[in-house]
Order: structure tokens, then sequence, then C-alpha cells
């Protein structure tokens, strides 16, 4: 079974995000911080990050960023999540290493493709 890690200092997001992890059969840690999700990374070795952008500390386009430098954790599949949608904040998105980038609210069927997507790959 594989394991996600959600990302996202908003509990109402995290849990709509989960409960459709969840119902795909999928395990889920979530946390509310960037600097949360850095600590419990190596203990937990998600075979995917779903990440917020927008976060009080470092945001989701720094965490990214830091992930995809690291040679151990550059091959974990990061979903950025976000409330920003516009054009440019998905072309960052691309810039720092995201493998997919959808809009709040999320929608189930998206997040479920992209997921299937990207855990399969």
């Amino acid at each position: 079974m594989s394991k996600v890690m959600v990302v996202d200092d908003s509990l109402t997001d995290r849990r709509v995000i989960t409960t459709y992890l969840e119902q795909m059969g999928l395990t889920v840690l979530d946390v509310n911080s960037a600097e949360e999700a850095m600590e419990k990374l190596s203990q937990y070795q998600p075979s995917l990050i779903v990440l917020d952008v927008v976060m009080g500390g470092k945001s989701g386009f720094e965490m990214c960023r830091s992930l995809k430098a690291d040679i151990d954790t550059k091959k974990i599949p990061v979903i950025l999540c976000s409330s920003k949608s516009t054009e440019a904040d998905k072309i960052w998105g691309d810039v720092v290493g995201a493998d997919a980038y959808i809009a709040k609210p999320v929608n189930r069927d998206e997040l479920i493709d992209k997921v299937q997507q990207l855990i399969t790959a």
C-alpha cells in the first residue's frame, strides 16, 4: 500500500484531501507545516507528497525545491495544491520541480487522477 504525506496548514483542507486519498486505499500522514514534514520525511518515506503552496514558515514552493534538490527525496512525486492558481503559479511549480499542480478547492476526480498517474509511474 502506498503512503502519501499531505502538507497543509489548513486543517479543513488536510481532512478533505486525506479523506479522498484514504478512499483510494492509501495510507496518509497529514502534517501542518513544511518544517514538520521535513522532520518526519525520513521515518515516514512517502510514495507521494501533496503540498500546499501558501503556508506559514516555509512555503510549498520552497519545500518542493528543497525536496527536488536532495538526492534522498528528489524522486518522490510532489503535487502542489493551492488556492494560488494563476498560470504564473503553475509555471513556478514547474520551475521548482513539482510533478503536478492542482487548484483549491480540490476536485476529487482531478486529485485521484493525478495521484494514480504519479504512483504508478
